[in-house]
């Protein structure tokens, strides 16, 4: 699989990130099994969180196990001082981790909200300093994060941001000026940059409630191969983009990886024309 540099960091990740919230409840088994697929195909960097369900448990005697061949990051959603130490410190103990390679802010979506974790990035940002985390970051979904995540960028001198790119997104005229303004500001500060809902089609419908929805991911993923193709192509083609991270999705996961694998650039305006007459954006976030 392609890799490339992510920024300052140095590492040369998988351009196709483990995306381990698709472990949020699977089983032992079933983990296991995609875990190892992924490695085999290529990938060399793990995305996980407390958030993420059962994710941890499961994953973290694999991430243990394969150590030395990936760049392990993990995030906390929390805001305390505390709160973010103990859950980084939880996190280390749960994954088999002396230190972090990434340790991020997660879900941050607004200007209020980064005013909102001052705290937080302070911890993180000592944590770099201690040496339990190589690299520090931030995440986050939401319309508003990429000016929030470049404000960011600027306080807290971070390594790495990690945001939504689909062409749907970059269809609305003033998420994609945000957007590619953040993707600037980190080439000019070398901050590496991950991407997430590359394989995003559309909020659950109301027929699709919980309970009937075909993925475990909280907006609907494309599952056939040529939309993953694509919409894996378009993230991966944003200049400036380093990696993806795959669906959150057992099911999707084995497609979004060997699309990785098999990936070619394509041309930005066409797909963007195009996703104007696919279904609404997928934010905002449900927030049940």
């Amino acid at each position: 699989m392609l890799t490339r540099r992510l920024g300052r960091t140095g590492h040369q990740s998988s351009v196709a990130i483990l995306g381990a919230a698709a472990f949020w409840d699977s089983t032992v088994e079933t983990t296991r099994t995609a875990f190892v697929n992924a490695l085999a195909a290529g990938v060399n960097h793990v995305d996980i969180a407390p958030a993420y369900g059962a994710a941890e448990r499961l994953a973290g005697p694999l991430i243990g196990e394969y150590r030395d061949q990936l760049f392990v990051a993990c995030k906390s959603g929390r805001h305390s001082r505390d709160g973010v130490r103990a859950q980084l410190e939880e996190s280390l103990g749960l994954l088999g981790c002396d230190r972090f390679d990434l340790y991020q802010a997660h879900g941050v979506v607004s200007l209020d909200d980064l005013d909102s974790r001052a705290d937080a990035f302070a911890t993180i940002v000592a944590a770099r300093d201690e040496g339990l985390t190589r690299f520090i970051g931030i995440t986050g979904h939401e319309l508003t994060t990429p000016r929030a995540q470049a404000e960011a960028v600027r306080r807290y001198d971070l390594d790495t941001v990690m945001f939504p790119v689909n062409a749907r997104l970059w269809a609305d005229p003033d998420y994609r000026r945000d957007a590619e303004a953040l993707l600037e500001l980190a080439a000019e500060r070398d901050v590496g940059v991950m991407a997430i809902k590359a394989c995003a089609a559309r909020p659950w419908g109301k027929d699709r409630p919980p309970g009937k929805r075909t993925a475990t991911t909280w907006y609907e993923p494309y599952t056939a191969e040529p939309d993953i193709n694509r919409g894996v192509r378009f993230t991966l083609s944003v200049p400036g983009v380093h990696s993806f991270c795959t669906p959150g999705d057992v099911g999707v996961l084995p497609t979004a990886i060997a699309a990785a694998e098999h990936f070619e650039p394509i041309e930005l305006e066409p797909a963007i024309a195009a996703s104007t007459s696919n279904a609404a954006l997928i934010f905002p976030m449900p927030r049940n």
